[in-house]
């Protein structure tokens, strides 16, 4: 094989590798843990996932901001309260969670799982 697809593949496993790491300042919990959480006052519960997926099943503490209106929305968010966030399996919270440490939240927790782990 020559180097650049040596190069191509180095610089994917990275990239894939670097998704799945833990960002630092963020913190994780299973749904079992969240399950004690849902009664705290000073929290923000976020549900990442579509309108259409909220609506089909959602737990009733939990906000609906989809991902890809999280930016322009985050600023009805209080920076100095936790935020919990969660999608259906944990992929889109991810993403939230280091979109909002980008916009200076420092209380973020993601929910392990999302909506898949989750029995009432």
């Amino acid at each position: 094989m020559s180097w650049s697809v040596w190069i191509f593949i180095i610089v994917s496993v990275i990239l894939v590798a670097s998704r799945m790491v833990p960002s630092k300042g963020i913190n994780y919990i299973s749904a079992g843990e969240l399950k004690g959480r849902l009664k705290e006052k000073n929290v923000q519960f976020i549900d990442v996932r579509t309108p259409a997926e909220y609506k089909g099943n959602h737990i009733r503490q939990f906000q609906n901001i989809p991902l890809h209106v999280l930016k322009q929305k985050a600023s009805s968010l209080d920076k100095n309260k936790e935020v919990v966030v969660m999608c259906q399996s944990g992929m889109r919270s991810t993403k939230a969670c280091k979109i909002l440490k980008q916009l200076g939240f420092k209380k973020i927790t993601n929910v392990r799982g999302g909506m898949s782990s989750w029995r009432p």
